[in-house]
């Protein structure tokens, strides 16, 4: 019978969020607001409750494996912290039974001033084990990180890249027996990620218990059994992990709406903030599909109620999966970006866009300045369809991309040289 190795029970977090009615005041506004502070009350500040968490319940067995899906601000980051013990809950119950291993940011647990060989004894450590237990998994932990050239250099002076590498390599080698992993694994290269899908499910099928957080849909079936959907910080489904990334899926596509961001949640300071994002056609008339292999036009609405220049925004088309098909930045191009107070309209368009007809695409959107102003996850959500007659085939487990392609040969094995395979497909 298999035992229960993280049991939650009705968690909730609570964060107190203060208020001014001062913000963002120009330097004469502040001046003015200080003499009158003199004769009567200053700035008031009121604060509200916000529930990263509410009233959450699941059950983890021993060695199962558990992926945790959700929109940015759903409560997946802060689930993991309070149950790593990082941030304290503001009610409900927690079992946790085993040691816990966290891999919550590129780098946790390490001392930037420490090399990286004392980071690893140093977590080692922490996690209860032995100086002579460490020392027996030391080599192995070093060349899965690949960091054996820089093992004594302060880790303050490590890319994110390595840091990632050697965080992750320590916390799946030092015998977790709960393994807690947050969206951190986007940062390492293709063949890292592949490498940490391969520990990870050593590590499940050995007992560890795993709880994995990320936006790819595609990589969360390929770790974990099953699956629970967060929003707005509540429960709304868990169960068989293909069941469940359906469900939410299919609420990322209802939920899209007509391109107007209002009632979204939105990530960032707030000095900006996008209103809407439209897909439309070379008239400016909006468009309710994207036809492959034609340009995709895409205008954004901007509402900000004071100027903030020099902003870098970007735009990021990805599969409902969580796989990015393009990335666009205003920097790349050079376009120099100033945000006027009131409503800005920016328009990105994308040439002949080789995506697949027979699939739905989700739109991201980021924008900055040095500090993030605003970002929305899955913007909107559009049908791909066929931009003109054409012979591919229409199935999506024939790949995202659309290009055209020749085959030539006679059938007979035989040998072809790189000036007779140029000649061929010009």
């Amino acid at each position: 019978m298999a035992h229960a190795a993280i049991r939650v029970d009705n968690l909730t977090k609570i964060y107190n969020i203060r208020e001014s009615e001062d913000e963002y005041r120009t330097f004469r506004e502040s001046l003015t607001q200080a003499a009158r502070s003199l004769t009567r009350r200053s700035t008031r500040k009121s604060s509200r409750e916000h529930r990263a968490l509410n009233d959450v319940s699941f059950v983890v067995n021993q060695g199962d494996s558990l992926g945790i899906i959700g929109r940015n601000g759903a409560g997946k980051s802060t689930l993991l912290k309070v149950l790593s013990g990082i941030t304290a809950p503001t009610g409900g119950r927690i079992e946790m039974r085993g040691r816990v291993a966290s891999l919550l940011e590129v780098g946790t647990g390490f001392h930037p001033e420490l090399t990286g060989r004392e980071n690893i004894y140093l977590n080692g450590s922490i996690l209860g084990m032995t100086r002579r237990e460490i020392a027996a998994r030391f080599d192995d932990i070093v060349e899965f990180s690949s960091v054996q050239k820089f093992l004594d250099t302060p880790v303050k002076r490590y890319s994110s890249g390595m840091r990632l590498r050697l965080a992750f390599s320590v916390a799946a080698h030092l015998n977790p027996e709960i393994m807690v992993i947050d969206e951190v694994l986007a940062v390492g290269d293709a063949l890292f990620q592949r490498r940490c899908i391969d520990r990870m499910s050593e590590l499940s099928q050995s007992g560890c218990t795993l709880l994995f957080v990320s936006h790819n849909m595609e990589m969360v079936p390929i770790l974990c059994k099953s699956a629970i959907w967060l929003s707005d910080g509540r429960l709304v489904e868990a169960g068989d992990a293909h069941s469940v990334i359906d469900r939410y899926l299919g609420d990322l596509m209802q939920s899209s709406g007509d391109g107007v961001l209002d009632g979204r949640m939105h990530s960032g300071d707030g000095r900006a903030r996008f209103h809407s994002v439209r897909i439309v056609d070379d008239a400016g008339v909006p468009q309710a599909s994207i036809k492959s292999g034609r340009n995709l036009r895409c205008v954004v609405e901007i509402d900000s109620e004071l100027a903030v220049p020099n902003v870098s925004l970007a735009m990021v088309v990805k599969t409902l999966a969580g796989t990015r098909l393009i990335t666009s930045w205003t920097d790349e191009t050079g376009y120099r970006l100033d945000i006027e107070p009131g409503r800005s309209r920016i328009e990105c368009c994308f040439r002949d866009v080789p995506i697949r007809p027979g699939r739905q695409v989700a739109i991201d959107l980021w924008m900055h300045d040095g500090a993030l102003l605003d970002q929305v996850d899955t913007a909107v959500v559009y049908d791909v369809v066929e931009g003109e007659p054409t012979w591919a085939s229409l199935r999506q487990d024939q790949g995202a991309v659309l290009v055209k392609y020749d085959w030539n040969g006679s059938g007979a094995l035989r040998t072809v040289d790189a000036s007779a395979c140029e000649e061929s497909c010009n």
